[in-house]
């Protein structure tokens, strides 16, 4: 099987179902270290100190990182695109789940009740703020 496609799928994969952020990739890529060798737990470990210390979403950093020690610029390019690629696949399929919800008069409705209670809220937020009683 190409590097490409198993760089896509463990990344694929890791990008479905690391639900929390960064740091719930990292058993991800511990599997990945275990399973294919191609890089030991102490690269590892340099992979995220590196993408802690860089600008930007740590998961995203370490998918560049590990893709680029596994096959260099496109292996980088394969492991960030498919780390984000299911999350792009479930926000489309939301979004166009919510545009038909737009369309609901009971939607519009109780978003239409809701507004009093937000603006109490930031009423009450913005009053704690500058110390007023209400």
């Amino acid at each position: 099987m190409s590097i490409y496609l198993l760089i896509f799928l463990e990344f694929f994969k890791t990008g479905l179902f690391a639900v929390g952020g960064g740091l719930a990739t990292f058993p991800f890529l511990f599997a990945i270290a275990e399973k294919y060798g191609w890089f030991s737990v102490k690269q590892l470990a340099d992979m995220i100190a590196v993408s802690e210390s860089t600008p930007g979403p740590i998961g995203i950093n370490v998918a560049t990182y590990c893709g680029f020690t596994v096959s260099g610029v496109f292996g980088a390019i394969f492991a960030t695109l498919s780390l984000v690629l299911p999350s792009f696949i479930v926000i489309t399929i939301i979004a166009g789940l919510l545009k038909n919800f737009s369309k609901s008069k009971t939607v519009n409705n109780f978003f239409y009740g809701l507004r009093p209670a937000v603006l109490g809220l930031i009423v009450v937020a913005l009053s704690g703020l500058f110390n007023i009683a209400l």
